[in-house]
């Protein structure tokens, strides 16, 4: 793709130096003309060369519209748009989940003197979750929750709305329905086109998370540096089809076409987004700090990191049924990736050019998988499940039972 992509961009410039060539020419030509004593005779003299240049011209401005990389339809712009970010130095080498690196853990994982359930088993023996009325609503990878399986989801959503604000984010309630350009300018179009959900009628996509309009939010807006960073929260439905996901986690809550999350979003200056990406991978995992939640920050290897992503820390949560950590947050620095196609930019000072501003997002959190990670890891040998004492004052209870 690369060499393609180099060969595509010689024969663009090609074309744009053959029409400054014969466009230099023309001036050239005009000029003679403007000091010629018989100015009808010089222009009829040179009408050849002044018809040959005006073809050779629009051909050159043709040929050029059709290679341009920020034309629509341009073989160029379609490989430039299939091109993920650049990586870091500091993304760790490597293929597969099997290269991703620990950088920490926090708490142990609990043990338990009986054998453990998963998760859906326990929340439709305790009334709060119904995989069968939602499969006769929706089909499959739909759930429904019930009395006190929404309102702990709902104060889920509550209690890390209220921790984002406290680190200062904004919270915003964006649209759910966002146009085709929103989606590009945030890199979903490209290798997730066939993840999202389209309506045929306005083509409009629901959103498959936050992270589109809360980074879209400022498109074409420059900003001044004093006004950075922005630090933006939203409570919304995700929507995804999960069409690479055949086979995986067709059970309980992990994988869904419809799921909730909190999500935060940065914009920050170019010099400081790596450091803001250690705070806001802080601010996720202190949630699973304060629900006292078992988890680890994994660094991401190259092939592991998405699309859109110059640097990703997933934060993965222990499931006792699995016996494994799996992922509740990625938290991404998207460098300028995301910004250029934005065109979300910030002036240094009065006198400087715009420049792009870097994007950073992370889950703060996915509401299911953290109800599911609740679920099992405060789950009591009689089947009932304890809540964590900081959610106690938002749900008014200390157990489902």
């Amino acid at each position: 793709m690369v060499d393609e992509i180099l060969r595509l961009d010689a024969e663009y410039r090609s074309a744009l130096v053959d029409l400054e060539s014969a466009q230099a020419a023309r001036k050239a030509l005009s000029a003679e003309i403007g000091t010629a004593t018989d100015k009808a005779a010089a222009t009829a003299e040179r009408r050849p060369q002044l018809d040959a240049l005006a073809g050779r011209i629009a051909q050159s401005e043709e040929r050029v519209r059709e290679m341009a990389p920020d034309s629509e339809g341009s073989p160029l712009r379609a490989l430039l748009e299939q091109m993920p970010n650049l990586l870091d130095e500091s993304v760790p080498d490597g293929t597969d989940e099997r290269a991703n690196v620990v950088v920490r853990a926090w708490g142990d994982p609990p043990r338990f003197d009986f054998t453990p359930k998963a998760h859906w088993e326990l929340g439709e023996a305790l009334g709060v979750l119904d995989f069968e009325r939602a499969a006769r609503l929706s089909g499959s990878r739909f759930s429904l929750l019930k009395g006190r399986g929404a309102r702990l989801s709902r104060a889920l959503a509550q209690f890390f709305l209220d921790r984002a604000a406290r680190l200062g984010y904004e919270e915003i309630a964006p649209p759910y329905l966002v146009s085709r350009a929103t989606m590009w300018s945030t890199g979903q179009l490209s290798t997730f086109a066939d993840a999202m959900f389209r309506d045929a009628d306005t083509g409009l996509y629901l959103i498959p998370t936050a992270e589109v309009p809360l980074t879209a939010l400022h498109g074409g807006e420059i900003f001044d540096a004093g006004e950075l960073p922005r630090k933006y929260a939203a409570f919304t439905p995700c929507f995804r089809k999960e069409a690479g996901a055949a086979g995986k986690d067709t059970r309980g809550l992990v994988r869904q076409h419809q799921f909730e999350k909190v999500e935060l979003v940065w914009l920050v200056q170019p010099q400081h987004s790596f450091d803001a990406l250690e705070t806001l991978t802080d601010h996720a995992a202190s949630l699973l700090r304060e629900l006292e939640l078992p988890h680890r920050v994994v660094a991401l290897c190259a092939g592991e990191t998405g699309f859109n992503a110059a640097k990703t820390y997933d934060i993965e949560v222990w499931l006792p049924s699995a016996g494994t950590f799996r992922e509740i947050s990625s938290c991404s620095n998207c460098t300028d990736f995301q910004a250029r196609r934005a065109a979300i930019r910030f002036r240094a000072d009065a006198k400087s050019k715009p420049e792009a501003v870097h994007t950073l997002n992370g889950s703060g959190l996915a509401i299911g998988r953290t109800l599911v990670a609740i679920l099992e890891n405060f789950q009591r040998a009689d089947g009932t499940v304890a809540i964590p004492q900081v959610l106690q004052p938002y749900v008014g209870f200390d157990a489902l039972t």
